[in-house]
């Protein structure tokens, strides 16, 4: 589809007839659908070194050693065919920031003063704001995907995020109501996309956690419906009454 150039659409909006942030969103064409390079890309579109290996996280050494015994843990039980279980079995999503990089492909749609990304694996949905100021953190509610508010500098998108559920941990890392997820989203080419990620947590990180994820874009993929059904719920055969399956320790 021919896009506006970025003059056109500058002078459209002096003129009123384009929202602003809706302009700057088209502009570096963030808008799309993605996925996950290059994990979800076949090898043979493989055009680009991939971003470096996610580090260990900068854990506090009260928390550091803690933490690699469960990965242990969790691996060993892997291997033995036995995992042990996690949010996925409670059908609980991803949350930030692992939506970013979720199994399945995510949609960047913008709107007036507004970026939506829907992910869809478990049809998780963040919304990002295009006005105000970052949030301090204990005026954010926790959720599972945060309070995001961002601003454009060029056409990179700044994003500020705060306010994630405790139990919403990526790579099982331990975090405050304190932790901060910054993002600075852009285009490296036409067909790539680079999330650049940082998170700060006074309580538990010794300094910044940095890594980049890189997308590639596939905009003729429609997204699927992902409902995850646990089970526990179950129509009672004889009545079609709802009823809870309780499960014995």
């Amino acid at each position: 589809m021919h896009k506006t150039s970025s003059k056109l659409l500058t002078a459209l909006a002096l003129a009123g007839l384009v929202v602003p942030a809706l302009q700057a969103a088209e502009a570096v064409g963030i808008d799309g659908k993605w996925f996950a390079y290059p994990g979800q890309v076949d090898p043979q579109e493989r055009t680009l070194e991939p971003p470096a290996p996610i580090p260990d996280p900068p854990l506090k050494p009260e928390f550091l050693e803690d933490w690699r015994t469960l990965r242990a843990t969790l691996a060993a039980a892997d291997a033995r065919g036995e995992p042990i279980a996690s949010g996925y079995t409670q059908c609980i999503p991803d949350g930030m920031p692992a939506m970013m990089q979720g199994m399945f492909p995510m949609e960047v749609m913008a709107s007036r003063g507004q970026i939506t990304i829907i992910q869809e694996a478990y049809s998780q949905v963040r919304r990002i704001y295009l006005a105000g100021e970052p949030l301090a953190w204990e005026d954010a509610e926790p959720r599972f995907w945060g309070h995001s508010v961002a601003k454009w500098e060029d056409e990179t998108l700044v994003v500020d995020t705060v306010g994630i559920k405790d139990y919403v941990m990526f790579r099982n890392v331990p975090h405050s109501p304190a932790m901060r997820i910054s993002e600075r989203i852009y285009l490296l080419d036409t067909n790539h996309m680079i999330d650049e990620v940082t998170v700060t947590d006074p309580e538990y990180l010794t300094g910044p956690w940095q890594w980049s994820w890189m997308y590639t874009r596939r905009d003729d993929y429609k997204l699927y419906e992902y409902v995850c059904e646990n089970n526990r719920e179950f129509a009672d055969p004889e009545t079609g009454e709802a009823r809870l399956r309780l499960f014995n320790e």
